[in-house]
């Protein structure tokens, strides 16, 4: 079985065909049973997020996995392999480690990747499919982002996609204060940008979402309102600014819905900004005057603009990272002789198992308990001792490094001369 990465992420692939892919919450137990039950695959982990799609899996080669994705998304092969990228062990390794410090992201050192990654490997835990290698891999993850995050600066002056939306909104409305704001779905990354756009004092926030209780939490942090999201496309056009990121499969705001807005608001601009994968809005309606919006793609200019002050730190921790995949490779290569230890193990219990109940045999017939005792301790040492000498006196090839080993096996210290 072999460690490895399979995945797309904003950087080999635009938003078209990482929506194509995506996994919501919801998804991811019958999909990693799916994935991991189908015998060429034995660990997996899916991380899926705005910005990548990525299975982390211990299997006998990735063509299984990307076989696998292409069925399960019912995306044909050929259209999503050049956007594919495999990192096999080491890089695996590594990619997993660079991931859960924020140092693959859009946004360089962001935290919420390490909260997203150990969901991902919660819920892989719970749906069976994570094994003692990916675990311990998620577990040495998130302690790398944990030494990255304390012996870096790599988290200072990041510009996040809250950050990156509320200066987006600037720069159209000049001020967010008078603007009335409507945020939809109620997730982290709506928890984050509320929270921004309170900081501005926007007019009015209102969250919409399908379980009011949740927008309700939401809304009483920032100081706005709550509302089912049933009655979010009658109130649609009160608002000036929209920020969505929902786990639809499909968009949730259509076409229709802000031509009638912008009808109704006599073409005074409307702002929204689309952080979910799949998208919620349809990508058409960024065709009309008025309509202002931006995908998380479009938001990478932004948050980009803090990496130069950060890349010292991105050197601390890509050494930090490199240190980490040496010492998870040595626990890896260690596992690997646990199949053989085990046999080893058992057939000396099976030995000593034989003998005990020969050695039984003869105490109940009457024979000197010394007498037994004796020939148990010869017999297990005849019997340990067969496959070792019997290995040295018929070898070939190179005898010198057969004798060098079990030397070495056996703790042995044998005179040069």
């Amino acid at each position: 079985m072999a460690l490895f990465t399979l995945g797309i992420n904003h950087r080999t692939a635009p938003l078209t065909v990482r929506e194509q892919l995506a996994f919501h919450a919801g998804e991811l137990r019958p999909a990693l049973r799916a994935l991991a039950g189908g015998g060429k695959i034995l660990e997996a982990a899916i991380v899926s997020t705005c910005n990548r799609v990525e299975l982390y899996c211990q299997a006998e080669n990735p063509e299984a996995a990307a076989s696998w994705l292409s069925d399960y998304r019912r995306v044909p092969l050929r259209e999503i392999a050049p956007y594919l990228y495999t990192h096999p062990r080491r890089d695996a390794v590594r990619h997993a480690f660079r991931v859960a410090s924020g140092l693959d992201s859009m946004v360089l050192g962001e935290p919420q990747i390490l909260g997203q990654m150990k969901e991902a490997a919660r819920i892989a835990r719970e749906a069976g499919a994570l094994g003692a290698t990916l675990d311990k891999l998620f577990q040495q993850a998130f302690s790398v982002a944990k030494d990255v995050r304390s012996g870096t600066a790599i988290g200072a002056n990041i510009v996040s996609m809250a950050a990156a939306s509320v200066r987006l909104a600037e720069r159209i409305f000049g001020r967010v204060a008078e603007q009335n704001v409507l945020f939809i779905g109620a997730g982290e990354m709506i928890g984050l940008c509320a929270a921004h756009f309170a900081a501005q004092r926007p007019r009015r926030m209102v969250i919409a979402n399908r379980t009011i209780e949740r927008g309700r939490e939401i809304a009483e942090k920032c100081g706005g309102a709550a509302i089912g999201l049933e009655d979010m496309a009658a109130r649609f056009a009160e608002f000036d600014i929209v920020v969505s990121c929902t786990a639809s499969q499909l968009p949730i705001i259509g076409l229709g819905l802000v031509e009638r807005a912008v009808r109704a608001r006599r073409h005074r601009p409307i702002f929204i900004v689309d952080l979910a994968v799949p998208r919620d809005v349809e990508k058409e309606a960024g065709k009309l005057d008025d309509v202002f919006l931006y995908t998380v793609d479009d938001l990478a200019r932004i948050v980009e603009s803090g990496r130069e002050s950060r890349q010292s730190a991105v050197i601390e921790a890509e050494e930090i990272v490199e240190r980490r995949v040496d010492d998870f490779l040595q626990w890896l290569k260690t596992r690997e002789s646990v199949p053989l230890i085990r046999v080893l193990r058992d057939q000396a219990e099976r030995v000593r198992q034989s003998e005990m109940e020969h050695a039984l045999k003869l105490l109940a017939r009457g024979e000197a308990p010394e007498a037994v005792l004796e020939q148990l301790s010869q017999r297990l040492t005849n019997k340990h001792l067969h496959a070792p000498t019997q290995a040295l006196n018929q070898s070939e090839g190179n005898p010198g490094e057969l004798r060098a080993l079990v030397a070495r096996l056996f703790k042995l210290h044998l005179d040069p001369n």
